[in-house]
């Protein structure tokens, strides 16, 4: 039998006031089965008790605090099951980066553009930076082909937010995978 998850008092789905904790307050709109209306708050705590429920304080910012005669309970279950869900199906992008040299050998840019190729057919984004050394900075023209050339080889799985962009020692391009932008 596997535990149901407890929530935890500092979480900020559960943070209403309910029954004798409603403090400061004479007259309530009672949200109900039979329909809405504006009583005592004693009255509604009254009430809810008569049901054995709970009185909740659905919004306290208001002139009159709006209140729900609700199992609280139940009602924490059902938030804590849709937060759950709601976290299933959120996809997080993350931004995975492949580091390459002006002087790659065509093994090396492979196995680079390999992985690059997974990172975008998984959904994360792919920083393609190139750095140069020493002296390499005086043929950037060089370091720009092989960055122009792995973001064509990757025109069939992703696409460049824009154009790859020379700053200071190196050339940075973020490629967004296919399905992202569409």
């Amino acid at each position: 039998m596997q535990k149901r998850p407890q929530p935890k008092p500092t979480d900020k789905l559960f943070t209403h006031r309910i029954n004798e904790k409603i403090t400061g307050v004479s007259q309530v709109r009672l949200v109900s089965d039979d329909g809405v209306m504006i009583v005592s708050f004693d009255e509604a705590l009254r009430r809810a008790k008569e049901e054995n429920l709970d009185l909740v304080e659905v919004s306290g910012d208001q002139e009159i605090h709006v209140c729900k005669i609700i199992d609280y309970g139940k009602y924490k279950f059902e938030l804590l099951k849709k937060s759950k869900e709601a976290k299933k199906k959120q996809h997080v992008i993350n931004v995975k980066e492949v580091k390459i040299r002006p002087r790659i050998e065509q093994h090396d840019y492979d196995i680079k553009k390999r992985h690059a190729v997974e990172f975008l057919q998984k959904g994360d984004k792919v920083k393609v930076s190139l750095r140069f050394r020493g002296r390499e900075m005086m043929h950037s023209e060089l370091g720009m082909n092989v960055v122009n050339r792995m973001v064509e080889d990757l025109k069939s799985v992703g696409t460049p937010e824009r154009e790859p962009v020379l700053d200071g020692r190196q050339i940075v391009v973020v490629i967004t995978p296919l399905a992202a932008k569409q």
